[in-house]
């Protein structure tokens, strides 16, 4: 975890204390809507379907025991008792009224939670690996250059009005769990031949109405420049970036219109014209923050400790223990997902009463830590695997046992049109139709890994453009339409999935689903190749043949 200092907390109460301020304004009649509008979303402020939004961050998805008790008390106080997981490692409360809104916000700060820059053309919430620290075979700690980009970057003001949003992402490990290739700056940790720690820099991703995959435009900078990059990217893409056309206002476009070898030669370019501007990295500036995060005082356990073994003959246990529990970097600790994605539940929610015990589980069984990540599910990062039987059945008694991470019923879906006023059609219903017609544990190991996601619009919350199967509401003479996609995916071998045919109505996308799940269990040459591999090996055609034969 890391420890803010005086500065941090300085900086969150006077924000909290400008907005009391503004939010007095708007409901005296001073300020109007427009006016607030900027003012609202620079505190993670959206104005929804019915209601006020309120987003919440969760740098680089760590959170304290503390502070999801202190989430938890917003769900219950000020909303209606349940907040929503977001795919940026955020947290969002939809039914918060304006006027308590400051109160919220006030009591999220005492233990160090704010909502800057959780919305509007700024830098967004740095996010990154939610394994980051305890993953096997990683670099090192991704968090300790989040945090540093974080305090570069928060308020920053050359930046705190770009084009359009801005997101970043960092990893450490060689399996990417933070889909850096769809974000606007990618950042892969590794080491070059020298040994030195350093930063791939990939830039131009994202998703919404113009998909793209970051491309490579440095394959190493060093760590105690990537300030310094990362700030002349920002200045070529403040600089450049369209401000005329909301649609192709992303760096996503710039770099597509320019090319990635121009770009990256602007970007060089104004990197080596700041010279020296006090950005460069000294080793004891990165210790300082290096120093602020502390760790677990891990015991010397047992790689298989009697719990574990005399807990083998539960089946239901088993079940969750190999889909739910992964290896940790410390022998004889797990890491623990636990899923948010209950059969017929809307994905990605989490009650205040769940979220008072997952605080308690953590203390009991993690060190006080929790992790939230972009599949919208939560973890605890350090089990001791001699308490994994007891666990389980706490979570269980929880509704958070459900053994389906990354099975065809852990679904990534966005709001939709149940509470999005951008949205064309829903997506929870659908999300939970599909859950309900493979709940069958039988089933959905038979499957295997697949990813479900799902948007509302094509703004791409859900990130459906990268889902193994990406579904997308439409609207077509005000009724719900969706277009399906099958073979993307949003780790390191990122793409984007291929349209399988005509969008179907509503009523119909839960067969259609069905239908692709059917094909590709006829087409795999064998159990274990994955449905993402099979449509990579055989492209769409097969499967759409199948699937739109009868339609």
């Amino acid at each position: 975890m890391y420890a803010y200092d005086e500065l941090d907390r300085t900086l969150i109460n006077e924000r909290v204390s400008e907005f009391r301020d503004q939010v007095k304004r708007r409901l005296s009649g001073e300020l109007t809507e427009d006016e607030f509008k900027i003012l609202r979303l620079q505190n993670g402020v959206y104005l929804q379907l019915h209601a006020y939004m309120f987003r919440v961050a969760i740098p680089y998805g760590t959170l304290s025991s503390k502070q999801l008790r202190r989430l938890a008390h917003v769900a219950r106080r000020y909303d209606r008792g349940y907040g929503h997981f977001t795919t940026r490692q955020n947290i969002q409360f939809n039914w918060i009224k304006l006027a308590e809104l400051p109160d919220a916000l006030s009591d999220l700060a005492e233990v160090g939670i704010h909502a800057m820059q959780t919305s509007g053309n700024n830098m967004r919430n740095v996010t990154s690996d939610q394994w980051a620290g305890v993953a096997p075979g990683e670099i090192e700690d991704p968090r300790i250059w989040s945090e540093l980009i974080r305090q570069h970057t928060t308020l920053h003001p050359e930046f705190s009005f770009l084009p359009r949003k801005f997101k970043i992402a960092i990893t450490a490990a060689e399996h990417d769990r933070a889909a850096i290739k769809i974000h606007d700056i990618g950042l892969r940790l590794h080491k070059n031949a020298d040994g030195e720690t350093g930063f791939e820099v990939l830039v131009g991703g994202g998703l919404g109405r113009t998909p793209f995959i970051a491309k490579t435009i440095k394959p190493f900078v060093p760590g105690r420049d990537i300030l310094s990059y990362i700030e002349a990217v920002l200045r070529v893409y403040n600089q450049y970036g369209r401000r005329d056309n909301i649609y192709k206002a992303r760096i996503k476009i710039l770099v597509h219109e320019l090319g990635i070898e121009k770009f990256a030669k602007e970007v060089d370019e104004e990197w080596k014209a700041m010279g020296d501007v006090g950005l460069t990295l000294d080793h004891t500036a990165i210790e300082e923050v290096r120093s602020r995060f502390s760790y677990p005082a891990y015991e010397k356990l047992p790689h298989m400790p009697d719990e574990l073994k005399q807990a083998a003959h539960d089946k239901l246990f088993e079940r969750w223990r190999k889909n739910s529990v992964s290896a940790h970097k410390v022998q004889g600790y797990s890491i623990v997902t636990l899923s948010l994605k209950p059969i017929g539940g809307p994905p990605g929610d989490a009650t205040a009463e769940q979220m008072d015990a997952v605080a308690d589980l953590a203390d009991k069984y993690s060190f006080g830590e929790i992790r939230v990540g972009h599949e919208q599910n939560l973890a605890l990062p350090h089990v001791a695997k001699r308490d994994l039987p007891q666990l389980f059945k706490a979570l269980d008694r929880l509704g958070l046992a459900t053994p389906n991470v990354n099975l065809v019923t852990d679904i990534i879906a966005c709001p939709g049109l149940d509470y999005c006023s951008l949205a064309n059609a829903r997506s929870i219903p659908i999300a939970q139709e599909l859950t309900r017609r493979f709940a069958n544990h039988d089933t959905a190991d038979l499957i295997g890994r697949l990813h479900i996601n799902i948007s509302g619009c094509i703004n791409a919350c859900g990130h459906h453009h990268v889902g193994h199967i990406g579904i997308l509401g439409v609207e077509k003479n005000g009724e719900e339409f969706y277009q399906i996609t099958i073979g993307g995916r949003a780790d390191e071998n990122a793409q984007l999935g291929t349209l399988i045919g005509p969008a179907v109505p509503y009523a119909e996308v839960a067969d259609v689903i069905e239908d692709i799940v059917e094909a590709y269990l006829a087409l795999r040459d064998r159990p274990e190749e994955l449905f993402v591999d099979t449509v990579k090996r055989l492209g769409v055609e097969p499967i759409r043949e199948r699937v739109y034969a009868t339609r």
